[in-house]
């Protein structure tokens, strides 16, 4: 579903991926499909309206397969395409760097209750994959 014109790269692919959930669906769908129900489980304080918009979506975008199997009761799954595995593996650097501020947090947050002399590296220091 082309939209654009955009201003850059980062401005196209956070059209895909903006707003709160669909990072967390691509996330959530990153080793195996999954039902629905299976993604309204992991996906704590989401509607089922709201995911079932966010699939719609990133399907549109073409990110996200659905497949129905024809049993009764109807059974669906919802997977990543090749473009939303793709989309998965650039977003992975922005998942350790959130991790690394998360640790930054803690460690902020654990400072204000007790002072410690801590020399160890900073958590924004380059690490090796």
């Amino acid at each position: 579903m082309p939209r654009g014109p955009y201003i850059c790269g980062l401005d196209a692919a956070m059209d895909i991926v903006g707003g709160k959930w669909k990072a967390l669906i691509l996330w959530e769908l990153k080793d195996q499909p999954r039902r629905f129900g299976q993604l309204r489980q992991s996906l704590t304080g989401i509607s089922e309206k709201m995911l079932i918009q966010r699939l719609r979506e990133l399907e549109a975008d073409e990110i996200v397969y659905r497949k129905v199997y024809a049993h009764v009761p109807p059974k669906v799954e919802y997977g990543l395409t090749e473009a939303g595995t793709a989309l998965h593996r650039a977003l992975l650097p922005l998942a350790h760097w959130g991790e690394r501020r998360m640790e930054a947090l803690d460690e902020q947050t654990a400072g204000h209750l007790t002072v410690v002399d801590d020399p160890s590296p900073s958590p924004w220091t380059a690490r090796s994959a």
